[in-house]
């Protein structure tokens, strides 16, 4: 009787699971590559060109070009000719800005949920590793009521492990001035780029609308994600809810049959004010739930990206 094989079992695309499934598969490093890899995968299979991972140090070739650094190998796989691309010749800085306030080191269930931080390094590590392996350059600064952290934009292999390592040691504390970070980094800021917010927004609306027009007056694009936690969305399935500030350490218990409807308008109402309030000036902003794959993010990067050329 022949024998029957089983086949092998679909390797499931990390960039689709849900983050706490993301969250089991190891550290930083290995969960931004896993994410990406699956990233590109999707994308080899849709309309999308350009990010795959093949061409992630080459360009194509534009004449003048020195001859000794077409890719061959390319050649004969595709019949175009592509050339190696240099750190030098990077067409994009982008910076990756992290709010690791109090506020983002919450979860709505703790040990199951990850927290608003947890889902911004990792999105911002997969990020990092997308643009650094298309040739663009890469910095990051994290920021609570100040700067706490600060890595100069690079290209090359080894900015990754560098702003991985520093994402990694990162953790929520203190109050929040996204004001001031966004300031202090349009100052720094010689050359124009990508600046990438990451924040849950519980901010001062107005200072942080004017840093973020402030860095589009000075050439920068800007893309905004806004972390929210599920527990943020919806109140949970109990007589009474106790809201908590992590960064007053206020408490505040309500009856939530009186409020859930309002609270759940409240929550949208905020969310399209934002909308409202960036987008005329050309501000990308994306909301980011936390318990919803990373390549939903991924794919809003990759929209703005293509926007830039």
């Amino acid at each position: 009787m022949a024998e029957t094989k089983t086949p092998p079992r679909t390797r499931s695309r990390a960039d689709l699971l849900d983050p706490a499934s993301l969250a089991q598969l190891g550290g930083i490093e290995l969960i931004a590559r896993e994410v990406v890899e699956g990233f590109l995968m999707g994308l080899h299979r849709s309309p999308h060109r350009g990010f795959s991972a093949e061409y992630a140090e080459l360009r194509a070739y534009q004449a003048g070009d020195d001859l000794r650094y077409i890719d061959w190998r390319m050649y004969g796989r595709s019949d175009r000719y592509y050339v190696k691309q240099f750190e030098e010749e990077t067409s994009l800085r982008a910076y990756l800005l992290l709010d690791i306030s109090e506020s983002m080191g919450w979860s709505s269930n703790p040990g199951v949920q990850v927290t608003k931080l947890w889902y911004a390094k990792h999105l911002a590590a997969s990020l990092a590793l997308i643009l650094l392996r298309q040739g663009d350059g890469v910095g990051m600064a994290a920021f609570h009521d100040r700067v706490a952290k600060r890595v100069r934009a690079r290209g090359g292999r080894r900015q990754f492990h560098e702003v991985a390592r520093h994402l990694r040691d990162l953790d929520a504390e203190g109050g929040t001035s996204a004001e001031g970070a966004l300031r202090d980094m349009a100052v720094r800021l010689r050359r124009r780029g990508l600046v990438v917010l990451f924040t849950d927004l519980l901010v001062s609306r107005e200072e942080t609308l004017t840093a973020l027009k402030y860095l589009r007056h000075h050439g920068h694009e800007v893309l905004v994600f806004h972390l929210i936690d599920p527990g943020e969305r919806e109140l949970p399935a109990a007589s009474e809810a106790r809201f908590f500030d992590p960064e007053t350490n206020r408490e505040l218990l309500v009856s939530v049959a009186d409020i859930r409807a309002e609270y759940r308008e409240a929550v949208k109402e905020a969310i399209e004010e934002w909308r409202r309030d960036l987008r005329p000036h050309g501000i990308d902003y994306e909301v980011v739930d936390t318990d919803r794959p990373m390549s939903l993010s991924l794919r809003a990067y990759l929209r703005k990206r293509e926007r830039l050329g």
